[in-house]
Formats: C-alpha cells, structure tokens, sequence
C-alpha cells in the first residue's frame, strides 16, 4: 500500500505511543519521516524500527515549545528529504488539577507545550509547504478540548486551543492548499497513561471508572489513532480542513 508515496512528514512525539505509532503507519504507506522529540535515545528506538522497514528516516532532538528548535527540525528534514509535505503536531503533556491545584509553574509548561508547540511547529512548517504547493498538519487535540471532566483545567483549556487553532489555521492557510484537522483521541493506552494510571490506588479506581465510560468497552491502542492520521495525511483527504474528529470509542456520543 503506498496511500503516502513520495511524502515527507515530520511527526513531534515520535519517539512513543501515538506519535511512533503514526511514524510507522506512514513509512507502511510508503512516507519518508522525521521523528521529533525531547529524548533522542526514544526517537532513535523509533528509527530503528523505520529502517528495519526499509524507510529512510530521521530523529531529531527538538523542544516544540522553543522557537529556534523549531525551526531547525524543519530545515534539518528539508534538507535530509528535499521537502515537507506533513506535519503531525503529536508532543504534548498530561496535567491532573483544578485551577485552585495547579501551580503556576505547571499551567506555563502545559500551555507551552500543548498550544504554544503547535502553534510554533506549524508556523516554521508553511513555508516549506508552500514551497511544494501545500501540505497537511495533523494536530492531536482530545476529547477533552470537546467536553471537559473534573480535574483537567488546564489540560482542557490547551486542548480546547489546539481545536480552534485548527479552525482559524485552515482558514487562513487554505489559500495555499495547506490544511489543517484534528484529531481527538480519548484515552489511549500509552507510556504517559499507565504511569499516571499506576501511580496510586485513586489513579487506579480513576482508571476503573474512566475505562466504564467508554461504549466500546476499552481504552484505545496507538494503533487506532494512526489509521486517521494516515488518512489525513493523504490525498484521500484533499477537500478535508478545519475538522475536529474524535477517536474516542463512543465517548463524545453522550
């Protein structure tokens, strides 16, 4: 299957969970892929499994919440690859508060990182797409920028952002056939969650409960989130921009 053949895409995050997960569902469509992220020795572990797969990848070290990092991670895959056609806003971080709990501190790294990573990431990836006529970002929203729960302020709030930055991005952007759509996952199964979930007995019975409000009966799989993200990433999708989808196993059907 080659639905991506002759792509590049840079994925943020893409050293675990969803992001490696969407890095290897690219390169089996037949993308080439820059992974980015904080921990270079995760991302190289993703390399690792695109070149066993014959895929010509790249890790690069970037904080997407510095501008300068940014940048460099684009120039780095324009000039490993010859263009960007693809960009999956992917890195993102969990805050369990209220606005009363979270300290000041914390609510700043959220926000940079969930709201300020993408809107960072996407500025330093439309002039590359311009240049090769357009392209698709991807950013990874959740349901919980749709419906909020206890707990989750500012989480809520910056995946809230991500869903109306989406909207003004493709609104903007589709003039230079550059679009831009959300994906809003519930919860999936991944390093950040079953740490959070194994912390304490709360997390744990917050788990039970959590896992009952899904229709489908489970949490979701990486896997189940990179299936769209292909799909968004192709041609398939060409009259496709400023969408909010949730990936959520009925739980937005309430």
């Amino acid at each position: 299957m080659t639905r991506l053949a002759g792509k590049i895409a840079v994925i943020t995050g893409g050293g675990t969970g969803i992001g490696q997960a969407i890095a290897l569902a690219f390169a089996r469509e037949g993308a080439q892929v820059a992974v980015a992220g904080r921990r270079l020795e995760k991302l190289q572990e993703t390399v690792t499994l695109l070149k066993q797969s014959g895929t010509d990848a790249l890790a690069v070290e970037c904080d997407v919440t510095k501008a300068a990092d940014t940048e460099r991670l684009m120039k780095a895959a324009e000039e490993r690859f010859g263009k960007v056609n693809v960009l999956v806003n992917n890195a993102g971080v969990l805050s369990v508060s209220t606005v009363e709990t979270i300290s000041e501190e914390d609510w700043d790294r959220v926000m940079a990182t969930n709201i300020k990573g993408p809107f960072l990431m996407s500025r330093a990836a439309l002039p590359p797409m311009r240049r090769v006529g357009g392209g698709s970002i991807i950013n990874m929203g959740s349901v919980l920028g749709i419906a909020a729960i206890r707990d989750r302020a500012a989480y809520c709030a910056s995946k809230g952002g991500v869903a109306m930055l989406t909207k003004a991005m493709a609104l903007d952007h589709a003039p230079d056939n550059i679009r831009v759509n959300c994906v809003c996952p519930s919860i999936v199964e991944s390093e950040m969650t079953q740490k959070f979930f194994a912390e304490t007995e709360a997390a744990r019975k917050t788990r039970d409960a959590r896992l009952v409000s899904i229709p489908l009966g489970r949490f979701g799989k990486p896997n189940d989130i990179s299936g769209i993200a292909v799909f968004l990433a192709s041609d398939e999708s060409s009259w496709m921009t400023g969408t909010v989808i949730p990936v959520d196993g009925g739980v937005t059907a309430y």
